[in-house]
């Protein structure tokens, strides 16, 4: 349950600039956390900080414990003795930090190239290096999610990155590792132990640096995991799988308003009921491990708790599915008496946008988990609706200007409302509609509402256009940018910094 008023941003850190074409935990994820701070925010929301896949999604990721490799900082490696000046300069992507857009198949491989040879430094060290007895008490304290995760990163590259089904090298009939995969492969094993110890040492030198001053950390849980990951490969009781290891029915939701075919997500479903018999277990671990991370998590799809859309393998829409019920009130039972604070609260945010069933709503009330109102999708309304009114949300709930899978409100209002009269003339019942600070008077109307909690990601703070929207569901490939975008240096000024802070001050939100 949300207590009193604040606002925070959203921002993923691959979005912050570096001289290495990619955003991450060095310095200038410190300087953006001090300008949260000097505009009276108290909230960072990043999406989720796992490794990704080809997409670079954060939602499709071979893990949903371990941290994303590209996010360490090669500054801070230098600063603990792991690279040198002139590999550092040698790894910096020229013009990098002013160009707008992620590079990912630029700054991958330069990326991993300097994790090897920082990783390879360290084991060259003295046994009483500093980095040792930490990194020996980091494996003692995560050995049962992080021996699986760095087994399965292990031999999916030694099987060429081939989905795990299909695995033929270091394992057995059933996909588990040989004897000859713990010797061979025993370099590559300790590589990616480590490689988990120094992302969680140098986020939890940021978040450290963010509580400091006075904000807290938004992370972000998605309900379901990647087929391809450890979680499953590692996991295969708590999955709706046949004996080959293969999703018998996957996850989706019906067709709606947006498409007439539903969406097809093909991520495996639980087996809520084995999750039940052991207390769910698997998942009290999951909620633990981010909430070592962050201060809130926001439990995305949080309707699949309550009744979730179960469409068979291999269809190729999401039509042919059918609601099943969901462990929902004896799964929120567990994690409050697991994962509470100390004052009964579940520090969860529930994702329930979309088409909600008023079960749904009565779940997340019977928690007091705040729920979400995404303006956009609140404003104009259709013709029917009454006018919005500032005072209409739940005060327990978050309001956002827009999410990672919305346009900007610049670009949304440029080609969603500006072209259509009717609709604009509705919006304008709220607010003037000025083109040229449409993004700012959406913050305004976030920050003045009943919600107790609003965010507005940082490009609508920026009142940036289309150009720097961050993902659009449902597209793939490298022409639609998902995931890629960041901003430059010089955007955050003094002037937008005192324009934020003057509003949460007299929002009652700083």
């Amino acid at each position: 349950m949300l207590t009193h008023r604040a606002s925070g941003i959203l921002l993923h850190p691959t979005s912050l600039p570096t001289p290495f074409g990619i955003g991450d935990f060095g310095p200038a994820a410190e300087r953006f956390v001090d300008w949260l701070a000097g505009a009276g925010q108290r909230y960072w929301q990043v999406l989720p900080l796992v490794p990704t896949a080809e997409e670079a999604s954060p939602y499709q990721s071979p893990s949903a414990f371990a941290g994303n490799p590209l996010l360490i900082s090669p500054q801070r490696l230098h600063e603990d003795g792991l690279l040198t000046e002139t590999e550092l300069s040698a790894a910096v992507v020229p013009g990098a930090e002013w160009h707008s857009r992620v590079d990912f198949q630029q700054a991958a491989p330069r990326k991993t190239a300097l994790l090897e040879l920082a990783v390879s430094r360290w084991r060259e060290q003295s046994a009483d290096h500093p980095l040792h007895s930490e990194y020996e008490e980091f494996v003692r304290r995560e050995a049962e999610w992080l021996e699986p995760h760095a087994q399965f990163m292990a031999l999916r590259e030694a099987n060429h990155g081939a989905w795990w089904p299909r695995w033929e090298r270091y394992v057995d009939a059933d996909c588990r590792p040989t004897p000859a995969a713990f010797t061979d492969l025993s370099h590559r094993l300790d590589f990616h132990r480590r490689l988990q110890f120094l992302f969680a040492r140098q986020w939890l030198r940021l978040r450290d640096h963010a509580h400091r001053r006075g904000v807290q950390i938004i992370g972000d849980v998605p309900i379901y995991v990647s087929h391809d990951s450890a979680d499953v490969w590692a996991n295969r009781r708590w999955f709706q799988l046949d004996a080959r290891g293969l999703p018998t029915h996957v996850a989706g939701v019906p067709p709606d308003y947006f498409s007439d075919t539903g969406q097809l997500w093909n991520n495996p479903l639980y087996d809520w009921n084995a999750l039940q018999r052991d207390g769910y277990r698997w998942w009290i671990r999951r909620l633990q491990a981010a909430l070592r991370a962050v201060d809130l998590v926001r439990l995305d799809h949080f309707r699949g708790f309550e009744s979730y859309w179960s469409v068979p393998a291999g269809e190729t829409t999401a039509v042919n599915g059918h609601w099943v019920p969901g462990p929902a009130d004896d799964f929120l039972k567990a994690l409050r008496d697991t994962v509470a604070r100390p004052d009964g609260n579940l520090p969860i945010i529930a994702e329930d946008l979309g088409l909600i069933t008023a079960e749904v709503h009565a779940l997340r009330r019977r928690f007091d988990l705040p729920g979400m109102n995404v303006l956009q999708f609140r404003l104009p309304g259709s013709e029917t609706d009454p006018p919005f009114r500032l005072d209409e949300f739940e005060p327990n709930s978050v309001v956002y200007t827009g999410t990672h899978d919305n346009d900007t409100v610049a670009g949304w209002f440029l080609t969603d409302i500006a072209p259509y009269p009717e609709r604009l003339a509705r919006l304008r019942t709220i607010t003037p509609c000025d083109p040229r600070r449409i993004a700012w008077e959406f913050v305004e109307l976030a920050w003045k509402c009943s919600s107790l909690l609003a965010m507005a990601p940082l490009q609508d703070i920026l009142g940036l256009g289309h150009e720097a929207r961050m993902n659009t569901p449902g597209t793939f490939g490298e022409e639609f940018g998902n995931w890629q975008w960041k901003f430059v240096p010089g955007m955050l000024t003094d002037e937008v910094q005192h324009q934020l802070r003057l509003l949460t001050l007299a929002t009652g939100r700083a």
